[in-house]
Formats: structure tokens, sequence, C-alpha cells
């Protein structure tokens, strides 16, 4: 399988008095042009990993503390028209813009127009002093269903991570870029795609003007809360598609009709994320005192003939023989 492209750096593979160049350069081409100092100039050891989904652009960043900074000089009527969508991971710090200032952390996402002036403090988390870790997505003005004129109003402002669509955005994507390995090559134009929805979804509910979006970019917000519910409550034996249509206030047939195209259904999920469960939890030697049937149970199976029915079906030997074959099996 050919997996998405990736591309990765690391300024430890160069002498120290190089990294911090190496690093402006990076900046610019990755993003854009920009005024960077550090008080670690003299040794800046950083990394960075873009992953390209076509029209979006992801990146994880790792880098000591530092100042940024682009000003009208540094900005040309041929730069591309892009936003820059940023979620820390791991420090702390601030963002301005359009005379606005907004906090750098990790319960909020912040939103840049790189043809504006703007700038950014990044600290270390005196808590760990571990390296300062952002993650980031660019995005071109047209790819968003609002208008950039519309958009100016959550500049630099805090967008909620840790809940409602900020919360599976931030999960969706801290994903792809942790594990791209997990993805090939032609996954990236749908990724590309569920991206764009997610963070449309959470631009508009930050506006409240989430029923102005597109049906189907409404629809894949939609998928996305299904999909986290499902996941949430897996060990529930009465998880059933009709107990989750009724918990999002639709009914049965909207619900099928939600994932349709899809591949799957919502019966389908339950059943395959349940037995992958058990997969890897009859595979962990920390849960060998648990008897099959109980690890089961703990991912909703009832009827233990039903389970290793299911089991066999899916993984083509039984439950007690996936246990034996241990945790390399």
């Amino acid at each position: 399988m050919v997996i998405l492209a990736v591309a990765s750096v690391d300024t430890a593979w160069l002498p120290p008095a190089e990294r911090f160049d190496f690093w402006l350069d990076l900046v610019a081409r990755e993003s854009v042009a920009a005024r960077i100092s550090s008080a670690y100039v003299d040794n800046f050891t950083a990394s960075a990993r873009a992953v390209d989904l076509g029209v979006v652009r992801l990146g994880r960043w790792r880098y000591p503390p530092l100042e940024l900074s682009r000003m009208p000089g540094m900005i040309r009527s041929s730069d591309p028209e892009l936003f820059h969508l940023a979620l820390p991971l791991s420090g702390h710090g601030v963002v301005w813009q359009q005379r606005r200032a907004g906090p750098l952390g990790p319960a909020g996402f912040t939103l840049i127009d790189t043809l504006r002036p703007h700038g950014s403090q990044h600290a270390l988390d005196p808590a760990t002093a571990a390296p300062v870790e952002t993650l980031t997505v660019l995005l071109p003005y047209q790819a968003l269903p609002l208008s950039a004129r519309r958009v100016e109003a959550l500049l630099a402002a805090d967008i909620p991570a840790d809940r409602g669509m900020g919360a599976l955005l931030a999960a969706f994507l801290r994903r792809i870029v942790a594990q791209p390995e997990e993805y090939a090559a032609d996954d990236a134009p749908q990724l590309g795609r569920i991206a764009l929805d997610l963070i449309s979804g959470t631009l508009a509910g930050r506006l409240d003007v989430e029923r102005e979006l597109p049906v189907e970019v409404q629809e894949t917000g939609l998928r996305a809360r299904v999909e986290v519910f499902v996941r949430r409550h897996l060990s529930d034996p009465a998880l059933t598609p009709a107990t989750v249509a009724a918990a999002h206030h639709m009914s049965l047939r909207s619900l099928h009709r939600l994932f349709e195209g899809t591949g799957t259904t919502v019966g389908a999920m339950i059943r395959t994320e349940r037995l992958a469960g058990c997969f890897r939890d009859l595979a962990d030697p920390r849960l060998r005192h648990l008897a099959v049937h109980q690890v089961a149970a703990r991912w909703g199976f009832r009827d233990r003939a039903h389970f290793s029915r299911a089991f066999r079906s899916a993984y083509g030997l039984s439950p007690r023989e996936h246990r034996e074959r241990g945790p390399l099996g």
C-alpha cells in the first residue's frame, strides 16, 4: 500500500550553527515568511512533519520557545490566500491579529489570516518543560463554505477544541498527523474533504451559522458525532442503531440514510469496533486474568456463542486461539 505523502525533518541532524536558519527557511516554505526570534538560536533543536491532503496541508511542529511576527512588509500581493488554523499540543502563549489577542493552549484552536499582519509568542509548559508542539492546518480561503469576511470575526479568537465540533476536529487531525501510515495515498482527497467539513462545522458553530452550511457539510459533522457516540458506548449491550438514532433525535431511517455511500452502516460499525476491541484485549498480556467471555462482555457482547461466531467470521480463528497466539499473533 502506498501511504499518505508525508515529509519529516529534524534539525538535530544539522550542525548547531545551521539549525535556526534551516528552520526559518522551512517555515517560509511550509507556511508563510515570518520573522522569528528565540533564545535558543545557537542550538535550535526542532522537528516537523507535514501531511499533504490535497486542498489542505497538515503540520506537526515541535520547537523551543520563540516569538513570531509577520509584518506588512513581508506580505506580497502574489502570496496565496490562506487561513492558518493552529492547535497547540503542548506549551502555551498568545497570538494577535486584527487588534485582537487570544490565548495559545491545548484547549483551543486559533485562526490566522496569512495575508494580514499577525504575531505570536510560544512558551514552555512550566509543569513539564517539554518542547512546544503545535498542530497546524493550511487551507485556501475558497475552500471554506463561509466568506472570508464572516470568518474575520474569528481571527485570533479562542475556538474551543475540547468540546463539540472542535473536539471532533482535534481528534481527527491528531490521529492523521500521529499515524499517517494508517492511510493510503488514495485516501488523501477524502480525508481532506472530511477535514474541511469538520473545520467548516467548527467555525460555523462558533459563529452560530451552522444552518447556512451546505447539506453535505452538515452531514459530515453529524456522522462524526455519531461515530464518537458509538465508540464511547460500545460497552453498553443495549447499543443499537435504534438507540443511536434516538440519542441524536432522528429517525432510524434518517440514520441509515446518513451513512449511505460511506461503505458501512451503524450496525456494522458497532460490530466491527466491538470485535476490534476484543481482538486487542485478548492479545494483551495484562488482561490474561479475564476469561474470554469477560473480555467479550467488556465490549458489549452478551451472548458467548454469538460472540465466538462473529469473531471467527471476522478473523478466521476463535477468540481462544487468538489469545493463545499471544501479542504477536
